[in-house]
């Protein structure tokens, strides 16, 4: 069963485990469970995804029942009027604050403005050795992304050189494996906790928060980090 952390008539979102598609894809032939079809056995209606996170991201995934609030809300996220926060781990200690303004090229070569900024909540020393260091250093941040581009947090944090953990694409292979290796991980340390907007009947502003998942949980508790 999804965890349905907000449902009304015409909008209804989920806390996305690590690992689930929100829909089938032809770059992930292996998936035989998707978001989208999942939450329409649950409920038993007609839902349409308005916005998208990668597989291995967790968090907050908002659906409509109707296609008029599908569209609004789509245009929400594509004029950035929509308001996103993240958690992630990276690896080192990472800026106590930052903003990024990193243009990104999409598959095409258009290159698109791209704005995230970020807090470091936490930053944590693991006594295990990684290469020649004796011991290991990551952070725990949270972050805001100003404009919603493809895989814009994990490009980002690549470029300032404290990629997310787990992040095969933008990441560190030799940390991904280290988790592997050290602590059975093998998910990506990126979670979508909060999201805000504006209702597409109601004009009502709506906050929603999705707790950690126990994958993303375990990392933390080892690191000795809290929220």
């Amino acid at each position: 069963m999804l965890e349905i952390i907000y449902q009304d008539e015409h909008l209804i979102a989920i806390n996305k485990p690590h690992g689930l598609l929100v829909h089938q894809s032809s770059i992930a032939r292996d998936a035989t469970e998707f978001a989208l079809q999942m939450l329409r056995n649950q409920v038993d209606k007609h839902v349409s995804p308005v916005h998208r996170l990668d597989r291995k991201t967790s968090g907050i995934l908002l659906f409509a029942f109707d296609k008029e609030s599908e569209i609004v809300m789509h245009q929400q996220f594509m004029n950035a009027e929509t308001e996103k926060k993240y958690l992630a781990i990276l690896r080192g200690f990472a800026p106590d604050e930052m903003d990024i303004d990193y243009p990104l090229v999409k598959e095409n070569g258009t290159i698109q403005d791209a704005f995230t900024s970020f807090r470091t909540l936490q930053k944590a020393e693991v006594d295990v050795a990684f290469g020649k260091h004796s011991t290991s250093r990551y952070s725990l941040v949270e972050a805001t992304p100003k404009t919603g581009r493809m895989h814009q947090l994990r490009r980002h944090f690549s470029h300032i050189h404290h990629p997310i953990i787990g992040d095969r694409t933008h990441g560190c292979n030799k940390q991904n494996k280290f988790f592997l290796e050290q602590w059975n991980m093998t998910t990506m340390l990126l979670h979508a906790s909060e999201l805000s907007f504006i209702h597409p009947k109601t004009a009502e502003k709506i906050h929603l928060k999705a707790t950690l998942h126990e994958e993303f949980k375990r990392v933390m508790d080892f690191m000795k980090m809290k929220l």
